[in-house]
């Protein structure tokens, strides 16, 4: 497979004074994609407990481009660049401006770990997470 394809839709209440989707907006942008694969793709391929509880440990984003809420959906390719016993790393490109475009306008990754929330600490990646993450293992390169 190699890359998962989410849309989002940037609301009008994200736009910032400069008329463009803010940073901090962009990055809950990223959180609605990942939900649409670490969630609800997860639970359809049989990989639930990723639902149950992941956290950021890390989150990289470079901007090329500006976002912009005109009632359009965004495209948020992601892909799992690494999978470690503990964490893993996804990649991430959004694609905006002009469908004529589709240029890339924001690039990120963020490093996941799976965590117990019932015992309040990180635990390993079970062997049905592992298979569900490799099938989107590669892909988009961001």
């Amino acid at each position: 497979m190699g890359v998962f394809v989410a849309e989002v839709r940037p609301r009008w209440s994200d736009m910032d004074v400069y008329g463009h989707v803010n940073h901090a907006h962009t990055v809950t942008l990223l959180e609605e994609a990942r939900i649409d694969l670490l969630f609800h793709e997860a639970a359809r391929r049989g990989a639930h407990d990723l639902a149950r509880g992941v956290v950021v440990a890390k989150l990289t984003v470079e901007y090329r481009a500006p976002l912009f809420a005109n009632g359009g959906a965004l495209r948020v390719e992601m892909s799992v660049r690494e999978i470690r016993a503990a964490y893993f790393v996804m990649d991430y490109s959004i694609r905006g401006g002009p469908a004529e475009s589709d240029q890339v306008a924001v690039t990120a990754s963020t490093t996941l770990a799976p965590y117990d929330l019932a015992e309040g600490k990180p635990r390993r990646i079970t062997d049905a997470e592992r298979d569900f993450l490799a099938a989107w293992h590669g892909g988009n390169g961001a």
